[in-house]
């Protein structure tokens, strides 16, 4: 995603882009460090805004990744299964989780723009 005006973020530190490709902010991966695990929701699957889609693990501890919005998710990141690191390396590009057919794109108001998001870091608690 080579511009971060253009995407949306929640509060529990995902990322979601117009076309519903979601994944980890760079802010999330600097703060859970070196990812080696992700257990990818499955394609197809349902989800609901602010509900548990996955799983990312890294050398600390496991975090869960919430669906920014509702919808299905229709496409998974593959390459995450051989090198989960590249959430670490790229995560607005290479490093994108799943895709969701959005269900109902009012809920994309309830999240932040990229310049409200930084606002938000500079008075949040540490992720998770």
């Amino acid at each position: 995603m080579d511009d971060l005006n253009q995407i949306k973020f929640a509060k529990t530190h995902e990322w979601i882009a117009p076309d519903g490709t979601v994944g980890i902010s760079d802010h999330a991966q600097k703060e859970i460090t070196d990812v080696v695990f992700i257990e990818l929701p499955q394609t197809g699957k349902t989800v609901s805004q602010e509900s548990e889609a996955g799983t990312i693990e890294s050398v600390k501890a496991a975090f869960p990744i919430y669906a920014p919005v509702s919808g299905q998710v229709v496409a998974v990141n593959q390459d995450l299964s051989q090198d989960p690191s590249l959430v670490n390396q790229s995560p607005y590009g290479k490093g994108w989780i799943f895709k969701l057919k959005i269900a109902d794109s009012n809920e994309l108001n309830s999240l932040m723009t990229h310049s409200q998001y930084q606002e938000f870091l500079k008075s949040s608690e540490p992720v998770h």
